[in-house]
């Protein structure tokens, strides 16, 4: 029988699977994030102009991150992987989620928010393990400390990393995301062509573009069922069972 464990499964996460722990997302309201203009909170220029709005903005952000606990989607990923298979996470969502739930390969491509980083440095990382980032925060080379996440109109330093990731998948599963944000939208044309790709959403049926399967639910509930089938078979595959649901 084939090893279950050498078969690649990567899984591309965006907000739509946080926000079933509760964590709100900007697309959600019209590009207001917590009632927030995104240009005033999470931009390089916005930083530059109103500092200490931003890390007040990021210091509520991440004492939600804090409160919210991984829910069926997240647990189901980290239960698959103890159980033998090769899961590869590259996640668009700040948050730690994933981590707690018990997945390993864990890479955020936009940053992590209980990271604090150097505004001149980005070398130079603090892990929040609590506590926030106030004004007048400084690196040891003098700079004001800023989330460690990654804002509109900045390079994306992991994607290269996260193609390399795709690159090397059998199936790729896309959860709680349309992938139409760049880079990230471009994530998929590193998958082989051999590699199925499962799309789960609640309207992944309008989403999925042509040769992408479609699980038209929520993350919690699809994901569960998919991890299920396959744990059942020892394999992945496309179960058309869960996807004709």
């Amino acid at each position: 029988m084939e090893s279950i464990s050498s078969p690649h499964l990567v899984v591309l996460t965006g907000a739509g699977i946080s926000a079933e722990s509760g964590l709100k997302t900007f697309r959600a309201n019209e590009g207001l994030w917590e009632n927030h203009r995104i240009e005033d909170v999470a931009t390089p220029e916005a930083f530059a102009r109103n500092p200490e709005q931003v890390l007040r903005f990021y210091n509520e952000r991440r004492e939600q991150v804090r409160r919210a606990v991984p829910n069926p989607a997240h647990l189901a990923l980290a239960e698959l992987e103890r159980h033998g298979f090769r899961v590869s996470i590259v996640t668009q969502n700040i948050d730690d989620l994933h981590e707690r739930a018990g997945s390993r390969n864990v890479l955020h491509l936009h940053g992590d928010i209980l990271v604090a980083r150097s505004s001149s440095d980005p070398a130079l990382r603090y892990p929040l393990t609590h506590g926030d980032i106030q004004l007048g925060d400084r690196c040891e080379k003098g700079s004001q400390l800023r989330p460690d996440v990654v804002w509109f109109g900045e390079p994306v330093p992991a994607y290269g990393a996260a193609c390399d990731i795709v690159a090397a998948a059998d199936l790729v599963l896309v959860i709680g995301t349309s992938l139409a944000v760049m880079p990230a939208a471009a994530l998929l044309e590193s998958a082989p062509l051999d590699a199925d790709v499962i799309l789960v959403d609640p309207q992944a049926h309008d989403l999925a573009p042509p040769g992408v399967w479609s699980v038209a639910r929520a993350a919690g509930e699809g994901i569960p069922l998919l991890v299920h089938e396959w744990q059942r078979q020892s394999r992945l595959w496309v179960p058309e069972t869960v996807i004709r649901q």
